[in-house]
């Protein structure tokens, strides 16, 4: 099954945008985003997508200090690029804030992960990491399972404007370092493949 789009009226604004994202019934278990000011319905993510998300997850909870969690499906607000983003892990310091209990402002998060899935790997490659790179947020992690040369693992870091740079990159099958504040390696050999 692949992504469902929702139009909405251009002339709303932002607040509009988010109240009707927050107050719809979207179908359960469905993974509901606002890209580029488009909401975006998918199809929960798949067994494989899972397995990798968990295996990243756990190597991360070894290395992140006491005050930092890994969330799963904490939406990331980016009202600059119309986004309202759920990256399939965000590692952000736990703090007290003030939005509403439905997302976090992107700039909190210090690394944000997408798996991609065959029918959105376009928005893990392009839109979303320019909304990431946009929000300040610091590292992103590509795993791109459909890539054009084969599975890889791309880790990105010093944004600059919408754009990230690349920091290292690793076929499925080899050793991925993530630098400080990790200092992390990830064996993609335990990435199931499809």
């Amino acid at each position: 099954m692949s992504a469902l789009t929702v139009s909405h009226d251009p002339e709303q604004g932002w607040d509009d945008l988010v109240r009707f994202w927050e107050e719809m019934e979207w179908p359960e278990g469905s993974k509901v985003e606002i890209i580029e000011g488009i909401i975006t319905v998918s199809p929960a993510p798949a067994y494989r997508h899972n397995v990798i998300a968990a295996r990243i997850q756990r190597r991360l909870y070894s290395v992140i200090p006491e005050d930092w969690e890994i969330f799963q499906t904490l939406a990331i607000a980016v009202p600059s690029r119309l986004g309202m983003l759920i990256p399939d892990l965000v590692v952000a310091p736990v703090r007290e804030h003030t939005e509403a209990d439905t997302h976090i402002p992107a700039a909190l998060a210090e690394l944000v992960v997408e798996v991609t899935s065959k029918s959105n790997a376009r928005h893990d490659r392009i839109s979303k990491p320019a909304a990431y790179a946009t929000a300040g947020i610091p590292l992103y992690l590509l795993v791109d399972r459909w890539a054009p040369d084969g599975p890889t693992a791309t880790f990105y870091g010093e944004p600059k404007g919408d754009v990230y740079r690349p920091l290292s990159s690793a076929k499925f099958g080899e050793p991925l370092k993530l630098p400080a504040p990790f200092d992390l390696v990830i064996d993609t050999a335990e990435f199931p493949a499809d």
